[in-house]
């Protein structure tokens, strides 16, 4: 595997590979990074690919539960509603993401 690389990084977390995810997160890329031609976050790109596992870990290397992903213009806790992961919603609440209306 290469070094981290944020755009791989994504698109191991949409696509649920929790190892490369875990590798570029070992190699120190930034889980809130919001790349300009991308303008989205991992964390509400993998909740909204139904990917909890890839969300959790994100979340266990400190990205913000709060952070909106402007593309999608959605908070992880929307974003978790809209696809019907309660458990993760309810998770990003417990760690200071505020309920956000449905």
């Amino acid at each position: 595997m290469s070094a981290g690389d944020w755009k791989d990084m994504f698109h191991a977390a949409c696509a649920g590979d929790v190892e490369l995810v875990r590798h570029h997160l070992a190699t120190g890329v930034d889980p809130d990074f919001s790349h300009p031609e991308y303008q989205s976050t991992a964390l509400v790109a993998a909740i909204l690919a139904g990917q909890e596992d890839v969300a959790r870990l994100l979340l266990d290397h400190g990205a913000d539960p709060a952070l909106r992903s402007d593309l999608d213009g959605l908070t992880p806790v929307q974003a978790a509603r809209q696809t019907g992961l309660a458990g993760l919603e309810v998770v990003l609440r417990r760690r200071g993401a505020e309920d956000a209306p449905p």
